[in-house]
């Protein structure tokens, strides 16, 4: 499956051109996973993505965002379609980043652990041994055991754990309770990021008020957001 380079509620020129290349190039054998509602995404996450990238010398980092994200099934979310052009045109600048739109064309709530599946299946008909980190913050970790299936998203996936605005990461004690039943701490790497304080619901709410987002986005976001009055309460468009 290919990564879209068409989008219904795009203005032309909002979304960066890219050519027919695959979510993941048979090379890239160390994949970090960075999944999300972005809503809008912003430079925290970037951060993370780049950082974690490096720590763990991945060759790609696949942002994965969530069409029907399940902790979010009786909230307001923004149209998928825009979520996915400001992702598509954060990342742009940065070659070992991605977006799948693999939740974007599934049906249901976007289960992390069925796009996984996904990806080992896409591994497999690629013929290739390929290891996947899923990252996830440390409180996101605390609530594994919630997840839909969390044993076999275990199972596909290496996690990579990293700290959350003012909490440390977990020491190996509180590593062991944050697991579920019969998991192993061998299969967590927590990686030590520089995190900025500022989240989704900051700059959603500085834009419904008509406030300056700068330096929160990166300026191409910055610009749709603006251009498509995007959090605004007298935006018809607002939610899915």
């Amino acid at each position: 499956m290919r990564a879209s380079t068409t989008n219904g509620r795009a203005v032309p020129g909002d979304r960066p051109e890219r050519g027919p290349t695959p979510w993941i190039e048979p090379a890239d054998l160390r994949v970090g996973i960075l999944g999300g509602t972005f809503d809008p995404i912003h430079y925290g996450h970037l951060v993370i993505a780049e950082q974690v990238r490096e720590a763990l010398r991945l060759d790609r980092v696949l942002f994965v965002p969530a069409a029907v994200p399940p902790h979010k099934l009786d909230e307001e979310v923004t149209p998928a379609a825009d979520r996915a052009a400001m992702v598509e045109l954060a990342i742009a600048g940065n070659s070992a980043f991605a977006m799948s739109e693999i939740e974007l064309c599934r049906a249901g709530p976007s289960y992390t652990v069925d796009t996984l599946r996904e990806l080992v299946d896409e591994a497999a008909r690629q013929g290739v041994a390929r290891v996947l980190y899923f990252i996830l913050s440390a409180e996101a970790l605390a609530g594994l055991g919630g997840w839909h299936e969390p044993a076999d998203l275990l199972r596909l996936t290496r996690l990579a754990v990293v700290p959350r605005p003012g909490a440390p990461l977990p020491d190996a004690a509180q590593l062991a309770a944050m697991l579920p039943d019969g998991a192993s701490a061998d299969r967590v790497e927590c990686i030590e990021t520089v995190p900025l304080a500022h989240s989704a619901s900051d700059v959603r709410d500085r834009a419904a008020q008509g406030r300056s987002i700068r330096y929160l986005v990166p300026p191409a976001v910055e610009a749709y957001i603006r251009n498509h009055r995007l959090y605004r309460s007298d935006n018809p468009r607002r939610t899915a």
